[in-house]
């Protein structure tokens, strides 16, 4: 019998997840892993995930990773704020830790696979987008390790998440699982993102707001407030149309703002590859965001970064932010935005 080591947060997903792989007859065995010193948050989603174990009948291990994720996730999400760009912890997260020590652990407890609750899906080769379209988390794991494809599981990838809620709510003992919140996006933010960077950062100061030619135009409340694309929380004077943000600049605390079509972007370098497959120049598709959709765009690789061109512009594009690429709904790869 084949062995699975799930990951098991507390919520739904990952519940459902590893009651579908117990079904199919896999020996199965989870992990909850605690990742942040969130006060308060370990005693209730570790008691859910000792819950949900107890319900299918497995082991359930608990690991502490609070140190790794430390250093791996949560120290650079601080540090890419403070450079003024935007950060993607869950990428970063999903490779270091969820399928980087998690994967380690799985061998340590001689699990052959190492399944989540993520909506992906796998053919052991390459990744898909989840049948489900507006839970797809693939843009969040472009970044992981290809030699672990042929060993990783995700019993959701072919599942809509309405029906999981409803699985789960006809189940006695599963009802409340159906109805909890849903997780955040990023599990150490609990309000805003500047609340947390106001634990090591001076995040309140107010600077300058610039125009694309360098002439001081409003004033802002402190650089780290803000991403490429925001139109809100500064004054530009004298302006009758909406303003956006372009460009940061950490070091004087500036921001500089343009109109909309100043904010357009055709061409974007990425560096840190991650390649599912050994393509040095092709066209694909591209996410730029999460929530963005997905362009047209060239490729090109040269050793360590590629130049992607897009077939149209494309607005908001961060620096820090990931760009993903995809042929239909296969997942290519990816790398980060270092110059947009």
């Amino acid at each position: 019998m084949k062995k699975v080591l799930v990951g098991m947060s507390g919520g739904v997903d990952s519940t459902i997840a590893t009651l579908l792989l117990k079904e199919e007859g896999y020996e199965v065995e989870g992990v909850y892993m605690k990742l942040h010193s969130k006060p308060g948050y370990h005693e209730i989603h570790q008691a859910r995930a000792q819950k949900a174990a107890d319900f299918v009948g497995i082991k359930l291990h608990v690991l502490d990773l609070q140190e790794k994720f430390n250093e791996k996730v949560y120290q650079p999400f601080i540090d890419t704020y403070a450079d003024g760009k935007t950060p993607n912890p869950c990428a970063l997260c999903n490779r270091n830790i969820k399928f980087g020590a998690m994967m380690e652990f799985a061998d340590k407890v001689g699990a052959d696979f190492l399944a989540t609750g993520h909506y992906i899906k796998t053919d052991g080769k390459y990744l898909y987008m989840a049948d489900d379209d507006t839970k797809d988390q693939s843009y969040f794991l472009f970044y992981i390790n290809p030699k672990i494809l042929p060993r990783l599981k995700f019993p959701l990838g072919e599942r809509k998440k309405s029906d999981i809620k409803k699985l789960a709510a006809s189940m006695e003992g599963l009802e409340s699982f159906a109805t909890q919140a849903e997780s955040s996006e990023i599990c150490f933010v609990e309000t805003t993102y500047t609340d947390v960077l106001k634990n090591h950062l001076t995040v309140d100061q107010a600077g300058e707001v610039l125009d694309k030619d360098g002439n001081v135009v409003g004033e802002h409340k402190g650089y780290m407030h803000y991403t490429i694309g925001k139109r809100r929380g500064f004054t530009v004077n004298g302006a009758h149309d909406p303003h956006f943000v372009t460009k940061i600049i950490p070091e004087k605390n500036q921001i500089v703002v343009g109109k909309r079509d100043e904010l357009g972007c055709n061409r974007v370098v990425i560096n840190n590859l991650n390649f599912f497959n050994d393509g040095k120049e092709f066209d694909a598709t591209v996410k730029l965001r999460y929530r963005t959709k997905a362009v047209k765009c060239h490729v090109q690789v040269k050793s360590d970064t590629a130049e992607v061109t897009l077939n149209e512009d494309v607005f908001g594009v961060a620096v820090g932010q990931a760009a993903v690429f995809y042929e239909d709904d296969k997942l290519i790869g990816g790398g980060w935005i270092i110059e947009a």
